[in-house]
């Protein structure tokens, strides 16, 4: 859409930043459109990668992207808000339930970048069978957490396909954010 309302020839170049590229640990998607070049390609994820991680992607998988990456670290940071209330009603103050809550997210996260192996088998190495992380993991898995992201993420990939069509006037009338 955005190579028909320019000059024919123009190229394009689609970027879906993360919201952690303000801290330089961003993942940025990317999709050459129908003129990019192989170096024009190379000079964007070579600007981009100053703000992370670079991927490159078909323009028909950016909405997943936008699902995943872009709308992810809200996920995060729901997860974070849910440990610290968690933390709270089992008897930290908001001070240290906050702290918890968010250096476990950030700790998990370091680990998982510095770390080769897979996410799974990193679980699995800080689940002890029948330990407490089992019993907690147990609770999660039998909530079926792993649908109910997939459904979060199919929600919002399908509302960035319905955003990438809309008119003006139709997405000034979308409801607002919660």
């Amino acid at each position: 859409m955005i190579e028909q309302h320019l000059p024919a020839g123009t190229a394009v170049v689609r970027a879906m930043p993360n919201t952690a590229a303000s801290v330089g640990r961003g993942v940025t998607a990317l999709a050459g459109g129908t003129h990019a070049s192989e170096e024009q390609l190379s000079l964007v994820r070579e600007l981009f990668s100053a703000a992370g991680a670079v991927l490159e992607v078909p323009e028909e998988l950016l909405d997943a992207v936008t699902a995943v990456s872009g709308s992810g670290p809200a996920y995060f940071f729901l997860m974070a808000e849910a440990l610290a209330r968690a933390a709270e009603h089992l008897g930290l103050d908001a001070q240290q339930a906050r702290l918890l809550a968010r250096h476990t997210l950030i700790g998990a996260g370091a680990q998982v970048d510095a770390s080769p192996v897979s996410l799974e088998e990193q679980r699995r190495r800080v689940t002890s069978p029948n330990g407490t992380t089992h019993a907690g993991v147990t609770v999660l898995q039998d909530g079926e957490l792993d649908s109910l992201i997939l459904r979060a993420a199919t929600a919002a990939r399908d509302r960035s396909r319905q955003l990438g069509t809309a008119t003006p006037t139709a997405l000034s009338e979308s409801s607002p954010p919660r």
